[in-house]
């Protein structure tokens, strides 16, 4: 079964860098300092109970374009995500020196 992708626009507050982050239905991540939390089981459903950050550990860039590779700092669920326009790359790259280990 693939996963179900459900829009949800919401507006928050990164728990890391406090910066306000206006929501747009496909925004998962802080596009400051690149810090998610660990709410959905599937993009954007909000089911998860977990809730704790999930820090930005890697990235690596392919023909696809950049990806985010993330991992939850309470359960270790771990995932690769698109970088969006309006995150900051000078983040991105900083990232991508870091090995990625799964």
């Amino acid at each position: 079964m693939g996963r179900k992708f459900k829009k949800t626009v919401e507006n928050f507050t990164c728990l890391n860098c406090q910066t306000v982050v206006i929501g747009t239905g496909y925004t998962d991540h802080c596009p400051n300092c690149l810090w998610s939390k660990h709410v959905d089981v599937n993009p954007g459903d909000r089911l998860a109970i977990c809730g704790a950050l999930i820090e930005p550990v890697g990235a690596t860039k392919s023909k696809e374009g950049w990806k985010i590779f993330y991992r939850c700092k309470n359960c270790g669920y771990s995932h690769f995500n698109k970088v969006s326009m309006e995150d900051n790359m000078k983040v991105v790259i900083q990232l991508s020196t870091r090995p990625i280990s799964k």
